[in-house]
């Protein structure tokens, strides 16, 4: 088992292209931890940012009747690729781990890949 700053630097290590790593609660908004290169944007404006996109995708889910349970939201920009995983692990109600990739570097499929292995691994 892992803790939020081992994994957050694990994701950093193993996921080719990762730039930088969050674990966030998407009740309050807030990053929990935070790691990597902030001098592009700040991980914490991005998580709580973030935080608005799994409400509005989980609210029109219900307003669907749709049963399934959200595994990740991938949002592509011209030059990176942001990952949104929800913890589906015991103690992570609530909780997401939130990945910025380079797309220029990264591999997508390896990366949510890699990032359910930390998931498993974490511990909060």
């Amino acid at each position: 088992m892992s803790d939020t700053a081992t994994a957050l630097k694990q994701a950093l290590t193993s996921i080719a292209g990762a730039t930088g790593a969050a674990l966030v609660d998407y009740t309050s908004g807030m990053a929990l931890g935070t790691m990597g290169d902030s001098a592009s944007f700040d991980l914490n404006v991005a998580a709580a940012g973030n935080t608005d996109v799994v409400r509005a995708k989980m609210r029109t889910m219900e307003l669907l009747g749709l049963k399934g349970e959200i595994e990740d939201i991938l949002i592509t920009l011209t030059d990176q690729y942001h990952l949104i995983r929800l913890l589906k692990s015991r103690g992570g109600n609530g909780l997401f781990l939130y990945l910025v990739l380079d797309s220029s570097r990264a591999n997508l499929a390896m990366a949510r890949h890699q990032l359910r292995r930390i998931e498993e691994e974490l511990e909060v």
